[in-house]
């Protein structure tokens, strides 16, 4: 009896084979007994070789419940500043202050102006589109308007941020962005509609009947067509777009209270954090001693969540909502970037619609012009630093090249390091790069411009989003 219990509690069941915990070989059951024979086996043998649930060897995956923990953990730390504020301040959005100062004055508007104006080139492209459908234009002349188009599209809200006085810093982030999302979209919109067209040719040759085909794809360029590519959230256009059956009013209002809350957050820790870092280096970072600098610089790694919550608001609730309100079926905004294991597998994991459109339009473009794949990635990635770098230090008239410099230093640390962090090593670098990475250098492009300013526009100046309270935002949002 003894020896058959032995050999029921020593025995490994098919189940845990392949993720024992040693390299040698289970001990089987010689004697195999059913329960009628031992009726206290299964009371008796309490343990098996098995791994802890948490451990890398295990193949569990049910972590919702930590997710969760983590959710609520986020939620109860940030509380206290969403209470403090509210306590003292009230509700912190003015949605007519913001607009005050994102058009300036009463008279003078230039940011809407801007944003309105682009309106003209996504009608310019569309009538290049239909004049080429018609044979109106060759197919070579249309490509060369619709690059004309495209280089005038991107010139004209630089030159106007350079060259207007009233236009405020965040009118000029906020039309800088809707420019460079608008050329990407109507990029995408002349290509594939020439992609379309070079199908219909290539049926023409073959002798198949492409007069159906010609008329849907005239139906196609509409304005109707056009504008729903341009609200919807992707920068890659097609023909027929997935579409969901209908308007969900309850996860419509789900991302909305999301958003709201998001903004409230985003608040409190301009009040509490960014401002009181920024205040102790008004004169210079020169003038410091040591160990005010060394409290200064670990003090500017506190405003990178008010980055990564703004990455929350945009590729997650924002974009969700557009989604939602235009029942546009394609949601992969984001993959599971956190689990990222190199920066390599991050970048083409945190932002599914820009990775799309240059896999699309850049890199396979690249490629059929013999250009090597590696070269290829390497030039799509150089472009979108340059274009992070643009996008930041055009604003802010100040061009250091940090988030260019820094993203390169990420790839060489991803090339040089890649081989040597694996598996969780290699997501607590890539946690450790993007924790001191490009953040930073957009916090210190801020904090540079803040200090900019003289003494007397911080103390005289009014908040945009709270009233009653100066914000460092308000300095950003001054006019230049």
């Amino acid at each position: 009896m003894r020896k058959r219990f032995f050999s029921v509690c020593s025995s490994s069941s098919p189940e845990e084979g392949s993720a024992s915990l040693y390299d040698s070989a289970p001990i089987s059951a010689t004697d195999p007994c059913s329960e009628e024979e031992h009726p206290y086996a299964s009371l008796l043998c309490c343990h098996r070789v098995q791994d802890s649930l948490l451990s890398s060897n295990s193949s569990f995956t049910g972590y919702r419940g930590i997710l969760n923990w983590i959710i609520i953990l986020l939620v109860l730390t940030h509380a206290h500043l969403f209470l403090e504020n509210f306590i003292q301040h009230g509700f912190l959005i003015d949605v007519k202050k913001v607009l005050e100062h994102l058009i300036e004055d009463n008279c003078n508007w230039p940011s809407v102006n801007l944003i309105l104006a682009a309106n003209m080139f996504a009608i310019a492209a569309l009538l290049l589109e239909r004049s080429q459908e018609k044979a109106v234009l060759s197919p070579t002349n249309t490509h060369r308007l619709h690059l004309t188009n495209l280089g005038l599209l991107l010139l004209f809200p630089a030159a106007v941020i350079v060259h207007e006085p009233t236009m405020s810093t965040g009118g000029a982030f906020l039309s800088l962005w809707f420019y460079t999302g608008l050329g990407m979209k109507l990029y995408s919109y002349q290509e594939t509609n020439r992609w379309y067209r070079q199908a219909h040719l290539t049926d023409a040759a073959t002798g198949e009947n492409i007069s159906d085909a010609q008329k849907v794809h005239s139906e196609h360029l509409t304005f109707r067509d056009l504008y729903y590519f341009l609200l919807a959230p992707t920068l890659c256009y097609q023909r027929d777009f997935p579409r969901t059956p209908k308007v969900r009013i309850n996860k419509l209002l789900h991302r909305l209270l999301e958003m709201v809350v998001v903004i409230q957050i985003m608040v409190g820790i301009v009040q509490q954090w960014i401002e009181p870092i920024f205040q102790r280096s008004e004169n210079s970072f020169s003038n410091m001693d040591i160990t005010m600098r060394v409290e200064h610089l670990v003090g500017l790694v506190a405003p990178t969540h008010f980055l990564w919550l703004l990455f929350l608001f945009l590729s997650h609730s924002y974009l969700n909502f557009c989604a939602e309100l235009l029942c546009f079926g394609d949601r992969h905004f984001y993959g599971d970037w956190w689990n990222a294991t190199t920066l390599i597998t991050f970048w083409k994991n945190w932002n599914i619609p820009c990775q799309k459109w240059c896999h699309r339009h850049v890199y396979t473009r690249l490629v059929e012009k013999d250009v090597p794949p590696s070269r290829a990635e390497l030039l799509v990635f150089l472009m979108s630093a340059a274009l992070c770098e643009c996008m930041i230090a055009l604003p802010l008239h100040s061009c250091r090249l940090w988030i260019f410099l820094m993203m390169v230093f990420e790839l060489l640390v991803a090339v040089f390091l890649g081989d040597y962090f694996q598996g969780n090593y290699g997501n607590g670098l890539v946690w450790l790069c993007l924790l001191l990475g490009p953040p930073l250098a957009v916090t210190t492009y801020f904090h540079d411009h803040y200090i900019s300013f003289p003494h007397h526009q911080h103390q005289s100046s009014s908040s945009p989003l709270t009233t009653g309270h100066r914000l460092p935002s308000t300095v950003l949002l001054q006019p230049h």
